[in-house]
């Protein structure tokens, strides 16, 4: 069995790793992405990757946070349990945050920039999408830095990453 800080060693180089990695998925992602809806199946396998890339980034770097914070290692700071004793407000506001960005970065890559008119439109045809994205990720906050993160829960989770790939990807099979 590992020791507390070993298992913290373990985790931040488990996320820096991560980190690295997903730089790498998110460029090969974006650039491929106008050839990569000719294929479902490819598609479909990139959308759930990067979907599970960002919230495994995301579970790794709130345990870490929450790990730092239960060690001490913030010691005289006058907010650090903020977090962990809000999860549930603190999630909300991260997976608007998430999702937000996310939509300013869809509108980019369709339109080349933020096009301010247009925001209304993708905001109404990609609700459901980050509606799902966005439950999928509130509820991997509010378990990760309520420190009841499961296998189960973990699955669950996978599982909404799933489904909303499905979903983003048949709905931009019928865009094209």
């Amino acid at each position: 069995m590992l020791g507390k800080k070993e298992r913290l060693i373990l985790l931040g180089l488990a996320l820096l790793i991560l980190l690295v990695v997903s730089y790498f998925e998110n460029v090969i992602f974006f650039k491929a992405l106008s050839t990569l809806f000719q294929d479902y199946a490819l598609a479909f396998l990139m959308v759930f990757v990067h979907n599970i890339t960002v919230i495994s980034l995301i579970l790794l770097g709130m345990t870490f946070y929450a790990d730092l914070v239960v060690l001490g290692f913030f010691k005289g700071q006058k907010y650090e349990y903020v977090v962990l004793e809000h999860p549930g407000t603190f999630a909300v506001v991260f997976t608007i945050m998430i999702v937000f960005v996310s939509i300013l970065r869809g509108s980019t890559l369709v339109f080349g920039t933020i096009n301010v008119e247009t925001l209304p439109k993708i905001l109404i045809i990609s609700a459901p999408i980050g509606i799902l994205e966005g439950y999928g990720i509130y509820f991997t906050i509010k378990k990760t830095l309520s420190r009841a993160m499961s296998l189960k829960n973990l699955a669950y989770a996978y599982c909404i990453f799933l489904i909303a790939a499905v979903i983003e990807v048949n709905f931009i099979m019928l865009l094209l």
